[in-house]
Parts: C-alpha cells; sequence; structure tokens
C-alpha cells in the first residue's frame, strides 16, 4: 500500500501506529477474531469469490479490485473439494496474520532506482508504505495436509515413481489433480480476502490516528501478488503457444510490459512485484520482464529465504532481547510472543539486497524501490 504520507510525518507516531495494529489485526499461531465467525455457507462464498466478497461486505472498494492479481479470485474453485476440517479451522482466521514470518509492516522508500516505473506505481523518496503478508491461513495448510495424502495414493495409481515422499503428485487432467487445483483456487480466494480485510484495518487504523479519512492520507493499493500457488497460463515453449500448469513456490509472477493480465495503469511499464526482506533491513518493489517470460515462465523470487532453521535462529538468540535490538535499529516490532522475535531475527535470512540484485542482474525483474522498515507486527 502507497500512501500521501512522509516519514517525519509518523516518525513521533510509529510506536501508536503499530500497537494500533496489533490491537486490531489477530496474529500468530491460531490467531482468530472473536468479530467474524462465518457459516459454513458464507465461508463457501468467501472461497467462490475472494476479495471480490471482501468488498461487497464492506471491506475495501472495486479501486483494490483492479490492482489485485486476477481481480481477487480464481474461478476454478470448488468449495465442495473442501474438507470440514479445513472449513473448521477458516472459520474465523479471516482478518487475521499468520505466524511464521507473515507480517504487516510500516516503511518508508529509501531509494527510487526507476523514476519512470516509481511514478506509474505511485512511489516517491521517504513515502510511507505498508506491506502486508499473509495468506491462506489454517485453512490452507489443512488442504494441503488433505491432498498430500490423496497425491500419496495418486502417485502410486498412475505409476510415479517418487524419488521423495514430498514430490507427490498427480496429472493436472485426472480425477485427483483437478480436485486439488480447485480446492487451492478456493484456498487462494481465502487469501485474496484475508488481505483485503486486514487492508481495511489498516486503513481504519491509520484513518483514527490521523483523524481523517482514507482518502486524504492516500492509502491506496499499490498491488497484490501470489506466492506458493499453481495456475493455468498460457506460455511459449519450444517456440509454440502451450497452456501449462506453473508452479510458484517460494516464487511470484512478473509479468511484463503490455502483458493483459498487468492492470491499465501499469500496463506500459510492467507489473509490480513484491519481494520482501527481514524485518531489520529493506524490502523491495521490481517490475516484471520480458525476459521472465521468456526464461522463468513470467516467475521471479518471492524474498530472501533462511539461512538458519527456526530452531538455529532460536538457540542464536537466547539470551538476547531481539525486540530491544530492534528498536536500537529503528523498527518498533509487536509479535505474538518472543520465540516468533527469536525465529525471525534479521540473521536468519539472507540478505534480501543481495538477492534482488541477483534477478535484476539477470533481467527477470529489474528494481524500481527500496523500502526499509520503521515498525512491525509479526505472526
Amino acid at each position: 500500500m502507497r500512501s500521501v504520507l512522509s516519514a517525519g510525518d509518523i516518525r513521533n507516531k510509529i510506536k501508536d501506529i503499530i500497537d494500533r495494529l496489533y490491537l486490531n489485526i489477530p496474529s500468530g499461531v491460531g490467531s482468530h477474531r472473536k468479530d467474524l465467525k462465518l457459516s459454513r455457507n458464507e465461508l463457501q462464498k468467501v472461497l467462490v469469490k475472494g476479495a471480490e466478497w471482501a468488498v461487497e461486505n464492506g471491506y475495501g472498494s472495486e479501486e483494490d479490485l483492479r490492482f489485485t492479481e486476477d481481480g481477487g479470485r480464481l474461478d476454478s474453485a470448488e468449495p465442495d473439494n473442501v474438507s470440514d476440517k479445513a472449513y473448521e479451522r477458516g472459520r474465523d482466521q479471516l482478518g487475521t496474520v499468520g505466524s511464521g514470518n507473515h507480517f504487516v509492516e510500516i516503511g518508508v522508500v529509501k531509494e527510487i532506482y526507476d523514476s519512470h516505473a516509481a511514478q506509474a506505481f505511485g512511489l516517491f523518496e521517504n513515502q510511507v508504505t505498508i506491506m502486508i503478508h499473509t495468506g491462506s491461513r489454517g485453512l490452507g495448510y489443512q488442504i494441503c495436509d488433505d491432498y498430500i495424502r490423496e497425491m500419496m495414493k495418486a502417485s502410486a495409481k498412475y505409476g510415479i515413481s517418487l524419488p521423495d515422499r514430498q514430490l507427490c503428485c498427480a496429472p493436472v487432467r485426472s480425477i485427483e489433480g483437478k480436485r486439488y487445483l480447485s480446492a487451492m483456487a478456493g484456498a487462494a480466494n481465502y487469501a485474496f480476502a484475508n488481505r483485503q480485510m486486514i487492508m481495511h484495518w489498516v486503513r481504519e487504523t491509520f484513518e483514527d490516528i490521523f483523524r481523517t479519512g482514507g482518502h486524504k492520507l492516500g492509502l491506496s493499493l499499490v498491488y497484490d501478488v501470489c506466492h506458493n500457488i499453481a495456475k493455468i497460463e498460457k506460455h511459449t515453449v519450444d517456440n509454440k503457444d502451450a497452456t501449462v500448469c506453473v508452479h510458484r513456490k517460494g516464487a511470484t509472477r512478473a509479468f511484463p510490459a503490455g502483458h493483459p493480465a498487468v492492470p491499465e495503469g501499469y500496463r506500459n511499464v510492467g507489473q509490480p512485484v513484491l519481494i520482501p526482506g527481514d524485518m531489520g533491513r529493506a524490502s523491495y518493489v521490481l517490475c516484471g520482464t520480458k525476459r521472465a517470460m521468456e526464461e522463468t515462465f513470467g516467475s521471479t523470487c518471492h524474498g530472501a529465504g533462511r539461512v538458519m532453521s527456526r530452531s538455529k535462529a532460536l538457540k542464536a538468540a537466547k539470551g538476547r532481547s531481539i525486540h530491544k535490538e530492534m528498536e536500537a535499529k529503528g523498527v518498533y516490532v509487536r509479535a505474538a510472543s518472543r520465540e516468533t522475535l527469536a525465529e525471525e531475527t534479521p540473521e536468519a535470512y539472507k540478505d534480501v539486497s543481495q538477492v534482488v540484485h541477483v534477478v535484476h542482474n539477470a533481467g527477470i525483474s529489474t528494481l524500481v524501490a527500496k523500502i526499509v522498515p520503521l515498525g512491525s507486527i509479526k505472526g
């Protein structure tokens, strides 16, 4: 999200903003909303409509949908292919931030690399931004868990030899493949709705603190992009047009200028690409490219990636106050637990700046802006 605010406008308010966000947006393992428990029938509508459901129910506007990948809705969702247990887990988790590396972060644009693309995306130096990273919560996790068992059986059924059980699979056009893709689309739509609702509560928090309307603060969506998703797309393979299933696991879409899936307002520069880093260093906005379409099925990296396991990070943080270390760096953080902060300590991740320069130099997405954190709520 972008704003019309500059760093100086919130410097003395950052703790208040983060504390209020922490109160307004539940976060962490098992977090749920006491004020929003959906019936199964209503939850099925969420799985079908995605962010459209959220907008129809007063969380944001049609303008938001124009700047969301696929308009915030995958049409292939089939709610009947989602288990009762998944429904139960997702019933009260809409509008919440997941655990681990999920977050809502207030940042400021530190550097502009491509002024033309930055202008198209509405970004400028010293601008206050908000980045939201969360997905389909327990519902999506349960769908994955349910279908792993199905895929194990399907692999044997179709005579697929597995070098690793985690590669269990089924042909895309098989009954099992179709069922999984339709359930996964429902999880993706739940995630679209989840982020849309969180964005709404971010706006409400800022409006409350600044005592003015969100339109005066310029709180608008730059882009909502997926990762950890499989999508049916058209690509050129061996100089021929082909319809393929593109799996972006730990990857994100990076479509180029002129592509019809890119929002009209960005079509002359390309799709915004969001690559978050750790809570102590930086995140980046990049632009999709033609080379990505030629070499990586229109994809680039999603984030920095860990260099320490969570258990190793916990050991490395023993006896330290990560909260105070972050505050000394000028970043105010609230988290569901001390363990979460320890697991997410910046040293547990690769330096995202090195990562984004690799993809920039490879030409599969190009640098637009660097954003440094001021404050964050972590799951």
